[in-house]
């Protein structure tokens, strides 16, 4: 490993953590800005889901963490397939929320995938594809919404 790609991973690692920041907090610019202009998200492995564009799914987030009051992103082990100014990322979710009108905790977790690339202003993503593998206490298995 060169130190190219040392730094390429650390700048990856930091537009992930970007990327939790940015929906814990509910930021949907700062959120935006992980992706590239013309991205695609797909949210439809998590229950209730989506997938579009860009501005697309950060409206959809902004509308639906509205009944979110607190949730905590972790990213961790990261894995990295370079191809010049392009990568392809994993890297496994934990989330741990709260949502409004709910006692008990919720918790969920799976892999991302991002298609990155290397921009003008740093690493981006042009497509995030979420792999839910499980969700504890979902409000849509108590019946709210």
């Amino acid at each position: 490993m060169n130190t190219q790609e040392i730094a390429d991973r650390f700048e990856i690692a930091d537009t992930l953590h970007r990327y939790a920041r940015a929906v814990d907090t509910k930021d949907w610019d700062l959120w935006r800005s992980v992706f590239t202009a013309d991205a695609t998200v797909d949210y439809t492995s998590a229950p209730a889901g989506r997938a579009g564009n860009r501005d697309e799914i950060a409206a959809w987030l902004e509308e639906n963490f509205a009944f979110v009051s607190v949730s905590q992103h972790f990213i961790t082990n990261i894995e990295y397939s370079f191809d010049g100014d392009r990568a392809q990322v994993r890297a496994m979710f934990y989330n741990p929320m709260q949502f409004v009108g709910m006692t008990e905790l919720s918790t969920c977790g799976g892999n991302y995938h991002h298609s990155m690339v290397r921009t003008e202003t740093g690493w981006r993503s042009e497509r995030l594809h979420e792999e839910s593998l499980w969700f504890v206490n979902s409000p849509l298995e108590q019946g709210n919404t």
